[in-house]
């Protein structure tokens, strides 16, 4: 189960995730996020309620976080530090903004 709040000011997205990110739900937020890309220059993911992230969410974020490199900026908040070990141990905190 995953939910999956936006909040959009401008052009700046925070998008709000809690549950599970995984095999399940990651084309759930690859669909929510696919358009609402286009006229985003800051995006943030708040992550504070995500309890687990597989890689099939991994690869999601990888794939917005090319998006993004060409139209902003993205950054990753408040992980807890279960999942922060799983950017650790995959390489992800090497790719992807974390704070």
């Amino acid at each position: 189960m995953l939910n999956i709040e936006k909040n959009a000011v401008a052009d700046k997205l925070e998008v709000i995730l809690s549950g599970r990110l995984d095999t399940a739900t990651a084309p759930q937020l690859e669909s929510e996020l696919k358009d609402a890309l286009n006229e985003v220059k800051e995006l943030v993911f708040n992550l504070a309620d995500l309890e687990y992230i597989s890689s099939a969410g991994l690869r999601v974020l990888l794939s917005v976080q090319k998006v993004m490199n060409k139209n902003g900026n993205m950054v990753v908040t408040n992980a807890s530090d279960e999942v922060k070990e799983i950017f650790e141990v995959t390489g992800f905190s090497d790719i992807l903004t974390i704070e």
